[in-house]
């Protein structure tokens, strides 16, 4: 049985031969982040190079230059590598900055809407739900 040590190495080793690959990066906060690998350490953070931030809203995507991007390794859920030569096989359609923006801003306001709904129709029937910002973390 490898010991701990050996096993962070093994992957850190493994995750050292992916350097320089396009990757995609999902975030804790649901953002998800597409660059080029250039630097992880021992706690997995991240450096990407040529970074954009891509934005999906049904069939649709639109992807936020960012440049040079640090991600701490805790808030990284998935990483993964992109193949280059299936990346433009998407049936996804690309669309302009401006445009996914606002289709991410009425998806979470319709989302927001139907939130309140249904907390008013718990309420009416005499429940409630604790929201989310007044649980405590551990």
């Amino acid at each position: 049985m490898l010991s701990h040590f050996k096993l962070t190495l093994f992957c850190l080793t493994v995750l050292l031969l992916l350097k320089g690959e396009k990757h995609l990066v999902l975030l804790r906060d649901g953002r998800t982040l597409i660059g080029f690998l250039r630097s992880i350490d021992q706690f997995a953070n991240l450096v990407l190079h040529q970074t954009v931030e891509r934005i999906h809203v049904g069939k649709k995507y639109g992807d936020i230059p960012r440049g040079i991007f640090v991600v701490r390794g805790e808030n990284v859920v998935l990483l993964g590598e992109i193949d280059l030569e299936k990346e433009s096989d998407t049936p996804l359609q690309q669309v302009s900055i401006e445009e996914i923006l606002e289709e991410q801003r009425v998806q979470q306001q319709t989302r927001l809407e139907a939130e309140k709904l249904k907390v008013q129709t718990l309420k009416d029937r005499g429940l409630s739900i604790p929201r989310a910002d007044t649980l405590d973390e551990y």
